[in-house]
């Protein structure tokens, strides 16, 4: 055992519901804690006696503990003190949190994915109660909003955060490091019922089939329980092989595209307007059509904008996109809102379809409305906005009854 001070966790002015730990292995002495935390009168004890858990569980006897408490929760704490064990003990050992039963579910291939609400690894603030914010999907974040000498600490926070929050029904997402690192992450993830892995910075089909491979070796209990994949386009080259990675794997539902990284790839400054990044994006949604899967628009940075928000979902909306991501929970509810079928397509929807099925049942090969004839892709797409309004409960599944 390594006997330096080692510190894992942050306790900054503006850091809530964490803690940092600071550790120490001895000779002798037991173990000697030391607790600094508002309430301390109240949750002293079992603070200590996790702690104490903890320690024993890695077979440490002897050892000065400092906790800084800013009212973390127990699988923070339990996260920190991992983190920290691990700089001075080397072991493959986990400390794992209770899995809630309320996370042990599955989601589905083409479930709506307007919105994915971001959030930082390593900040659990910001992770607790953000199924509230009801977005589409919660991405706990390894890879840009995690610095470099906080990757182990953010893998077991994220791990035990999958394991002990309940997401209530949000699809549970982590985005990994660019490879080869994210390829360590998968080991904190994989075995802990994450429901999508976002892959950054993907150029070729064979970062895709690494990672499927990595998965392949962690199999879970559920055979049936599939791990979805959402590679990130971020380079002119990725964009060339968009359609060589969207069809690399049956577990691809979606491609995403960032902006940011793309346009410092090509050398220009990105844009409000977007022009700069149209090519990019319509490949993208070229690509996702051709293949059956979703394609999902960069995320809108300035988080004070909201009309400015609404104007590029619409606008996103009218290429083709599928959704996009968010950075802030105040981005989730225009996301949706605007992602969702309005009122008037769902009206135009039902009555192409509606002419759809009693041509169908008189035996006609030609769908017509009045004196215009549809075209079959015409079906499809109201079709598709018949689908999403019954999915998202803004139309009765058996409105065609009424």
């Amino acid at each position: 055992m390594d006997k330096r001070i080692v510190y894992a966790g942050n306790n900054g002015e503006k850091d809530r519901s964490d803690c940092r730990v600071a550790l120490e292995i001895t000779a002798s002495g037991g173990i000697q804690i030391e607790l600094v935390s508002k309430v301390k009168s109240l949750y002293g004890d079992t603070i200590i006696r996790i702690s104490k858990e903890v320690l024993k569980f890695f077979l440490i006897e002897h050892a000065k503990l400092i906790i800084e408490d800013k009212g973390a929760l127990d699988f923070v704490i339990c996260a920190r003190l991992e983190a920290a064990i691990k700089q001075v003990v080397k072991t493959d050992k986990e400390f794992l949190p209770t899995m809630l039963n309320e996370n042990l579910y599955t989601t589905a291939f083409d479930r709506p994915r307007f919105s994915r609400l971001y959030l930082p690894g390593n900040t659990p603030s910001l992770m607790i109660n953000s199924g509230i914010h009801k977005s589409n999907g919660i991405i706990l974040d390894l890879e840009d909003a995690v610095a470099e000498e906080k990757k182990n600490e953010a893998r077991c926070l994220v791990r035990n955060a999958l394991r002990s929050l309940d997401f209530l029904g949000s699809e549970r997402m982590v985005r990994i490091n660019q490879l080869p690192m994210g390829l360590e992450d998968l080991y904190f993830i994989v075995p802990h019922n994450v429901n999508l892995i976002l892959v950054p910075k993907c150029e070729h089909a064979s970062q895709i089939h690494q990672v499927n491979e990595s998965i392949e070796k962690m199999k879970r209990a559920q055979p049936d329980d599939r791990i979805w994949l959402m590679p990130i386009i971020e380079s002119a080259l990725g964009v060339m092989n968009a359609f060589e990675i969207a069809k690399s794997a049956t577990n691809v539902v979606a491609i995403a595209i960032g902006l940011e990284d793309y346009t410092a790839d090509i050398g220009v400054h990105r844009t409000a307007e977007g022009k700069e990044s149209l090519f990019a994006r319509m490949q993208l949604v070229n690509v996702c059509k051709a293949a059956g899967i979703q394609a999902i628009d960069s995320v809108f940075s300035d988080v004070g904008d909201l009309e400015g928000l609404k104007r590029n979902v619409e606008a996103s909306k009218a290429l083709g996109f599928d959704g996009m991501g968010c950075i802030h929970p105040r981005q989730v509810k225009i996301i949706n809102d605007n992602f969702l079928p309005s009122h008037e397509e769902i009206e135009k929807a039902k009555i192409i379809v509606t002419a759809f099925m009693e041509a169908k049942r008189n035996g006609l090969g030609v769908v017509s409305i009045g004196t215009k004839m549809v075209d079959a892709p015409v079906v499809k797409r109201a079709q598709r906005v018949i689908d999403l309004a019954v999915s998202n409960g803004v139309l009765d599944a058996k409105w065609s009854n009424n």
